[in-house]
């Protein structure tokens, strides 16, 4: 298969096996767990599911994950850490909707970032291809979205926009030798434990219960839906994201992912209860659109060659 098609099939993986957090993670909020606990305990879970997979995969080659050291820390303490506390805060002050549609302007961001750092107009197929994508965007979460609200918290909701977009721009650099998943893997234990620090030292709000929570009409076990989110939504989310990611280049890597927010939406639908509008269904489609319309060849080229300035975060 070519690289193409086994980067396509793994970032669309990624994105169908993030959309699982929301709809597993929402019974342990509704049970009084607080979103800083819960990302905390699921990037540490998913770390440590990982680690044995990690350490076979670099097979005694300690030294790539040295020379890799900074492209962990950015994956950690900005794509994980950084961009889930954004997130979280800017949810405290705008409504999710909204939180989300700018977050996930991340996109764009890259689009934008390319275009200043190599001074170079976008080509008029990524153009379309970027209209279609957000627009489709707008329709899923609901153009309600689009409202007045807090100015801090589109700040904040900003911030992890630009997070999400770190996360593409490390996913898709150059591996020299570090194995997707052990970048997977180790930006994950350190990114859970960076957001274990902040609810230490009282940054964040940390609250967790441990009894049933409802999930699918029937009550189960705590750990039952944060071991999903742990495999599914974290480990095999940010493992297959990050290969293909390398396959596609940061900027369709990060189109792709857009249709996180239409298979969260189905998942919704499917495990909450949530209905599924026409709109949604019809933004669905503009977000695929809008990918297909996006070209893949120069997307490696453009994005990294110029970012010298982003380099701590490889």
């Amino acid at each position: 298969m070519k690289p193409l098609h086994t980067g396509l099939a793994a970032a669309f993986t990624s994105a169908a096996t993030f959309a699982t957090s929301g709809a597993f993670i929402k019974p342990l909020l509704e049970a009084g767990w607080s979103p800083a606990s819960a990302v905390t305990a699921r990037a540490l879970l998913a770390g440590l599911l990982l680690l044995p997979i990690v350490v076979f995969s670099l097979r005694g080659r300690w030294d790539a994950l040295w020379r890799g050291r900074w492209r962990v820390a950015g994956m950690g303490l900005i794509a994980v850490a950084f961009t889930q506390l954004s997130y979280f805060a800017a949810i405290r002050r705008i409504p999710v909707s909204t939180a989300l549609l700018v977050e996930y302007l991340a996109p764009l961001l890259l689009v934008i970032w390319v275009a200043v750092s190599t001074r170079r107009l976008p080509r008029p197929a990524v153009v379309l291809g970027s209209v279609l994508a957000i627009g489709g965007l707008a329709l899923v979460i609901g153009p309600g979205a689009l409202e007045a609200v807090d100015p801090a918290g589109l700040l904040l909701a900003f911030a992890a926009a630009i997070g999400c977009a770190v996360y593409f721009v490390v996913a898709a650099r150059p591996a020299d030798g570090l194995p997707p998943v052990a970048l997977a893997g180790f930006g994950l234990l350190l990114g859970g434990a960076a957001l274990g620090l902040a609810g230490l030292l009282g940054l964040v709000p940390v609250g967790m219960t441990f009894g049933e929570v409802a999930l699918l009409g029937s009550p189960v076990a705590w750990w039952v839906p944060l071991t999903v989110v742990a495999f599914f939504g974290t480990a095999v989310a940010y493992a297959t994201g990050i290969y293909g990611s390398a396959r596609l280049g940061s900027r369709l890597a990060s189109f792709v992912g857009l249709l996180e927010v239409v298979f969260a939406s189905i998942l919704a639908w499917i495990v909450v209860g949530e209905s599924l509008t026409w709109l949604q269904m019809a933004g669905g489609a503009l977000i695929l659109t809008g990918i297909t319309v996006i070209p893949a060849p120069e997307e490696r080229i453009a994005v990294e060659e110029p970012v010298p300035s982003l380099g701590v975060v490889r």
